[in-house]
């Protein structure tokens, strides 16, 4: 199965510590960065429409927002929290990630934007925005040119 690489549609905001482990003596707002703020998007476009699945495990539909900027700029965006630290717990391994993340994407011209849908199931946010018709192509007619 092929995946493409690159579009003119992508718009992904580009960390550049993207990789680098955090560590867990830096602040807590640099430890906010981390695996799931880069949530993983699956993008296909049907005869119908263009559809989004985003991996978002263990976050509420209320912490996920779905937006279109500037008439054609589809953004994800959401939080999954850090889970409350007891004074008296001790931690053994944390691999679970926690933080921020914002995907954006430019929308093709044949976009509805006004009619897109979201839901959420099993941990996948499956973002549906439907298009446009195509126009059907009038056939070429040859006009005679007189004298």
């Amino acid at each position: 199965m092929g995946r493409a690489t690159s579009s003119t549609h992508f718009l992904d905001l580009w960390d550049p510590f993207e990789g680098f482990p955090i560590s867990t003596n830096a602040p807590s707002s640099a430890r906010d960065i981390s695996a799931f703020a880069n949530a993983k998007i699956d993008w296909k476009e049907t005869p119908e429409a263009h559809v989004f699945k985003v991996d978002v495990p263990g976050i509420k539909k209320e912490e996920v927002k779905v937006e279109v900027e500037q008439g054609r700029i589809l953004q994800i965006s959401g939080e999954r929290s850090r889970e409350q630290e007891e004074k008296n717990d001790q931690w053994h391994r944390i691999e679970r990630s926690s933080g921020k993340f914002i995907r954006r994407f430019r929308l093709p011209e044949n976009a509805k934007t006004g009619e897109i849908k979201a839901a959420m199931e099993n941990g996948v946010l499956t973002v549906t925005v439907p298009k446009e018709e195509e126009k059907k192509k009038s056939e070429v007619k040859a006009i005679d040119i007189s004298d």
